[in-house]
């Protein structure tokens, strides 16, 4: 009986963490320290995250850029072997750059940011998070401390980053974090012209719609968001999870040939349609447990 009851125990916890992975947009954390060969995307941007959770590096004659820290100094160091792995130093990535400040995309950032020397950018609203190690905003998830790490640039909305032959612009895309940052840049591919999309996520992952005192505005900033996202001309969209852009079959596509896996300029538009919809479902959720609207 009190094996059974332990066996119960252990499921509902296995149930619970489930749960919470889908709610933080993930499906399985087990992944995001599982090492991937990294590889080269379309033009000068390359994969160098875990098979669960990207991270990008952006190369140049002047130095190169590093989009998202991983999980935790362990995932910092595992996207510094990929950077290593792919022929290129660490001394010559300039300037570190985040989606959001999130654990499992700022984690690693201070130890990327101590052992390569680059600066670090990040949005204003997202710099307080990052400096103090823990996610602001009300959320069901708490807190999820991570290193802090000193931001050496904070920006609005449209900075523009540029770096050798490399130009990106940040667009504020708040929601999932009150400073959530999307960047665009324009690659060229084997002589096409593409514009590339690093989307920030979309998905509500535990945040309170309702009542929200640390984010007040939060629901008028998802559905600003989403109107930027769809604002966006974008023939490849790179995100910060893994499974919002199907970024492994796309690369197996790849191996066997396909030169446009990763080529889809429809692809942000639906993604954005299908976390609208979850946001709204959930917003009435919210309001209905709450008995008031947030608007």
């Amino acid at each position: 009986m009190k094996r059974a009851l332990i066996s119960l125990a252990f499921a509902l916890t296995a149930l619970g963490a489930a749960s919470t992975a889908s709610a933080q947009g993930a499906d399985d954390h087990s992944n995001w320290l599982k090492p991937v060969k990294p590889y080269r995307v379309v033009g000068n941007i390359y994969y160098v995250g875990s098979e669960g959770l990207p991270a990008w590096l952006i190369t140049s004659s002047q130095g190169h850029i590093v989009l998202d820290g991983g999980q935790s100094a362990e995932g910092g160091k595992l996207i510094e072997r990929a950077i290593q792995q792919l022929g290129f130093q660490l001394a010559d990535v300039k300037i570190l750059i985040n989606t959001h400040a999130h654990y499992d995309h700022a984690g690693g950032l201070a130890v990327l940011k101590a052992d390569t020397g680059a600066k670090l950018w990040a949005s204003r609203l997202d710099r307080p998070a990052l400096e103090a190690g823990h996610h602001i905003g009300g959320n069901s998830n708490g807190p999820t401390p991570f290193p802090a790490v000193k931001v050496d640039k904070a920006f609005g909305d449209g900075q523009k980053l540029r770096l050798g032959e490399n130009a990106l612009v940040a667009h504020l895309t708040p929601g999932h974090s009150i400073g959530c940052t999307t960047w665009t840049m324009p690659v060229t591919e084997k002589g096409r012209p593409l514009n590339v999309t690093f989307n920030c996520s979309m998905s509500v992952a535990g945040n309170q719609l309702v009542g929200n005192k640390e984010h007040r505005n939060i629901v008028a900033d998802y559905r600003a968001t989403f109107a930027t996202m769809r604002s966006l001309p974008t023939d490849v969209m790179l995100p910060s999870h893994e499974q919002q852009g199907d970024l492994t079959a796309k690369r197996e596509r790849m191996l066997r040939g396909d030169a446009n896996a990763f080529i889809d300029p429809t692809e942000l538009g639906r993604l954005t349609d299908r976390y609208e919809a979850n946001f709204e479902k959930e917003l009435a959720r919210q309001e209905a447990a709450a008995g008031k609207p947030a608007r």
